[in-house]
Order: C-alpha cells, then sequence, then structure tokens
C-alpha cells in the first residue's frame, strides 16, 4: 500500500477506530473479536485468516498499532460504528482519516458527492474533508 500523507493518517487512526469498537460494542473483549471476524466475512468486507481473540483486539486498540491492524479490521469496524444508534464519531483527524477510507472501501461510489451523501447525516459534517481526501489519494492511486 502506498505511504501517502493521507494513507499515513488513516493507518495511524486505525487504533483508534478499533478502540471505539471496542468501547462501544456490546459484550466481552473475544465476543467482539468475534463479531467483528463474522461481520466481515458475511458482509464481505475481508476474509480473515482466523478469529482474533479478545487480548489481540486491545492489543489493535493501543496507540503505535497501525501497523498490525488488517484492513478487513478496521473496515469492518468502520461499518459496524456507522451503524450504531449511539452515533459515535472519530475522535481526531487521523480516526477521520481511517473512518473516510474505510468508507470508500466499503461501498461503491461515482462520485465523491455520492460518497458525502450516503454517510449517514451525523457524520458528514465531520468527514467532509477527509472522505474528500480519500477519494483524491484514491484517485490518485488509480493513474499508476
Amino acid at each position: 500500500m502506498p505511504q501517502s500523507g493521507f494513507y499515513a493518517k488513516a493507518r495511524q487512526g486505525m487504533p483508534g477506530l478499533i478502540d471505539q469498537w471496542r468501547r462501544l460494542g456490546r459484550g466481552d473483549a473475544d465476543r467482539l473479536a468475534l463479531i467483528l471476524a463474522e461481520t466481515a466475512r458475511v458482509a464481505h468486507l475481508g476474509d480473515p485468516e482466523a478469529t482474533p481473540d479478545g487480548a489481540t483486539l486491545k492489543a489493535w486498540s493501543q496507540p503505535g498499532a497501525q501497523n498490525d491492524i488488517p484492513l478487513w479490521a478496521a473496515r469492518t469496524a468502520t461499518f459496524l460504528l456507522v451503524q450504531m444508534p449511539a452515533r459515535p464519531m472519530p475522535q481526531s483527524e487521523q480516526e477521520a482519516c481511517s473512518w473516510a477510507y474505510c468508507w470508500l472501501l466499503n461501498r461503491d461510489f461515482d462520485s465523491v458527492e455520492a460518497a458525502r451523501e450516503a454517510l449517514p447525516e451525523h457524520l458528514r459534517e465531520r468527514l467532509v474533508h477527509a472522505v474528500g481526501a480519500a477519494w483524491a489519494d484514491r484517485q490518485g492511486l488509480r493513474l499508476i
């Protein structure tokens, strides 16, 4: 994967993204890890080689763990967080980049405007710039 400024920020925000899922999800860490892996498989967001345990989920939520987090886990955490009635939001610029990056990977959009409009209303203002940056990053990769 490329190491553009945007992508690096998106990776740096992934531990916070996983931590938010871990904190807001219902159940113990092992159950949340199982839900994450099974949702990834069922929703076609990735194909985990193995189901992580709670200790792994906790490790992924620690600052500096961004290189250890498989993309399927971040994509699935975003998928689940976006649907939560608690209406969670990214807590930093890096997390916003992670949410936006995964948002674009999880769905197929024809334009950046369509990607922004499809966001749940409570996330639109918070993610408007990050979705634009994610879109520009993705479009740049298509030129390679």
